[in-house]
């Protein structure tokens, strides 16, 4: 009858990669996985549950022994396979981060390239003198924590799982991966790479399955001495508490609420495009979207005007056409959510200055939001408040330079923020001012060797780099004076 029904066997995955294998799933749970850019069915996928997981914290306990006492140019040697595993495979992840995703391809480029990119950024760092130090009497050791238990989302899958399995196989940790339940497809290519680097089975595992089954049983497990997760604060609260039972050392990259600070000597042309650049990146599905833009009264008019303008020539549409800056939700659950938000904004009393409720002309069967801009809203209103997820920006006043620090650190949030201003000296000025893990200036700038991660509700820990390769790091120290032979005599 329609797309949703011609599905082949081969888009079915059934399968998990424990133990330096393919192995069938013995959760039975099927999902379907639909493109959010059309709703055509795409594939179905057998998700893991607690025995699955189970299988891939044994196998990866089994494994860390030896792989924790590799040798550096060893595990500089893996670590390479594993980016050229990517390279080879960098077309089809592409592809599928489009239709399972829905990522606009400059994105889809973006996020596969860097993925590739971690697995050799981190081999810099693997130098004798980040495992060994030593000061006086003291010889300072870094140790590999155990089996590590890493869980993304899926707004940019490949990207998270790369990024934080780089770090953990580097500091010589095991790993155990749950992606999210809505990135099965890319999922099963990143395993085939897996398969094709080669790593000594059971270092590098990974089961698809949900929070509640796959999640629990890692967050739980005495045999994970690590977690990782990227996602929302609810969830990451949630594995806060399952991994104090065991103590186990915990990194969380949670939400944001990220603030843009217009200042008032700012160029408004280029400050909106800056605005909308870093509020609409990923259609707003991003934990770092400056979704609360700060305009100074006096010039909010002109704000408005440039604001309205730009996001009437945004191109909303296919996301495998280059020139697409609007993508679809992930999910029709997710575009009901976000429909809610923007339902509440009105209720609440903000002005829908561009958007608004329902799907643009001619893409009713995709999960597309129009972008929306909000006016007249006050830092208390939910819209303000609350990460939305999607393509919905909330304009705010402020009166002066300090008003407008004091709104940018009202919020439970504080991952990253955002100031634009003509004098760059006042921007850094106020940048410094702002209670936030990243603070960009005048233009988006990413690093990833910096440390990355939020204050307050965004999260525990950080990650990139040397902090991120020190977060499955444990120290131990060896003392002694040097000068005392066996059985106490000097």
């Amino acid at each position: 009858m329609g797309p949703r029904e011609t599905i082949s066997a081969a888009t079915i995955l059934d399968r998990h990669f424990i133990g330096g294998r393919f192995v069938s799933s013995h959760g039975r749970e099927v999902v379907d996985i639909c493109n959010p850019a059309n709703g055509t069915l795409i594939g179905r996928a057998a998700l893991g549950d607690e025995i699955d997981a189970e299988r891939a914290i044994t196998a990866a306990n089994e494994a860390f022994p030896a792989w924790s006492r590799t040798t550096l140019c060893e595990r500089k040697a893996w670590l390479q396979r594993l980016a050229d595993s990517l390279t080879e495979r960098q077309e089809d992840l592409k592809a599928i981060t489009i239709a399972e995703y829905g990522a606009p391809v400059t994105f889809a480029e973006y996020i596969v390239d860097q993925a590739r990119d971690f697995f050799v950024l981190v081999q810099d760092l693997l130098k004798p003198g980040t495992f060994e130090t030593k000061r006086g009497h003291s010889t300072i050791q870094k140790l590999p924590m155990g089996v590590a238990g890493l869980m993304t989302p899926w707004n940019g899958s490949t990207w998270f799982v790369c990024e934080k399995a780089a770090s953990a196989l580097a500091a010589g940790c095991t790993v155990v991966m749950k992606p999210s339940e809505l990135s099965p497809l890319q999922s099963k290519v990143l395993m085939e790479c897996f398969e094709r680097a080669g790593l000594p089975p059971g270092v590098i595992n990974l089961v698809n399955g949900r929070g509640e089954t796959v999640g629990n049983t890692i967050a739980r497990s005495p045999n994970v001495r690590k977690i990782s997760f990227t996602g929302s604060t609810r969830v990451g609260k949630m594995i806060n508490r399952d991994a104090t039972e065991t103590m186990k050392r915990v990194t969380l990259e949670l939400g944001g609420k990220s603030p843009t600070i217009i200042l008032d000597d700012a160029d408004m042309g280029r400050a909106v495009a800056f605005a909308l650049t870093v509020g609409l990146m990923n259609t707003g599905q991003s934990c770092t979207a400056g979704t609360r833009i700060l305009v100074p009264e006096s010039r909010l008019d002109e704000a408005k005007r440039a604001l309205k303008d730009r996001v009437s020539k945004l191109k909303i549409g296919d996301p495998a056409e280059r020139d697409t800056i609007i993508q679809p939700m992930v999910s029709a659950a997710h575009y009901e959510r976000v429909q809610g938000y923007i339902r509440q904004g009105i209720a609440e009393g903000a002005e829908v200055l561009i958007g608004g409720e329902g799907k643009p002309v001619g893409l009713e069967n995709g999960n597309y939001v129009k972008p929306t801009v909000f006016v007249g809203v006050k830092n208390d209103m939910t819209i303000a408040r609350e990460e939305i997820f999607g393509p919905v920006l909330s304009v705010i006043t402020y009166r002066d330079e300090e008003d407008s620090v004091a709104i940018a650190n009202d919020s439970e949030y504080g991952l990253q923020a955002y100031v634009c201003g003509g004098d760059t000296e006042r921007a850094h000025r106020v940048a410094n001012k702002l209670i936030a893990g990243r603070v960009t200036i005048n233009e988006f700038v990413d690093d990833p060797t910096a440390p990355f991660g939020g204050f307050k509700l965004s999260g525990l820990g950080r990650e990139f780099g040397f902090a991120g390769l020190d977060s499955y790091l444990e120290a131990r120290v060896i003392l002694s004076r040097g000068d005392v032979r066996p059985g106490g005599a000097p």
